[in-house]
């Protein structure tokens, strides 16, 4: 089999503190931020979920559901705080749509730190739009990853979607 290594991930992961040693969960302290301040990457806040910006994307306009609710667990979650995940990952897609014009999207979570999940223990969605073509050498071969547009231009004109 074929591998394809992606180093840029080392750093996403490394940045977080430990476990042991982290004060409060990056998730919960983003849920206390003003979606109007362009110093963080919030982008919407609902009853039972957030959206923002992934800091270390792999695509330009990576977001992320994020619930309220502090859990690792899918099962966790009421019907509503559900519901309103799902409803809210259509309205990221829509809003993705109206901004970046994405060829498709690629939507998940992963659960658990050998899934791959960097912050394990507060569940989260990402959502990530695609492009024909957005996968060519610079990760490969360069180590490096082109995002196209800065974040808080990104996140200005999803709010401005969200809100049409």
């Amino acid at each position: 089999m074929d591998k394809l290594w992606s180093p840029w991930r080392s750093k996403y992961i490394d940045s977080f503190k430990t476990e042991e040693t982290q004060s409060r969960c990056i998730f919960c302290e983003a849920a206390d931020k003003d979606v109007d301040d362009l110093d963080n990457l919030l982008v919407r806040k609902s009853k039972h979920t957030f959206t923002l910006l992934n800091l270390y994307p792999y695509n330009n306009g990576h977001l992320m559901i994020v619930p309220y609710k502090h859990t690792a667990e899918l099962s966790d979650l009421l019907t509503e705080e559900s519901a309103e995940l799902m409803n809210e990952l259509q309205l990221a897609q829509r809003a993705l749509n109206v901004t970046l014009k994405p060829q498709g999207f690629n939507i998940g979570a992963n659960l658990g730190r050998s899934s791959g999940a960097g912050i394990a223990d507060h569940l989260h969605f990402h959502i990530v739009p695609r492009w024909n073509g957005d996968t060519n050498f610079m990760p490969v071969l360069g180590e490096v990853k082109v995002i196209s547009q800065a974040l808080e231009e990104t996140k200005i004109n999803l709010i401005k979607a969200y809100q049409s």
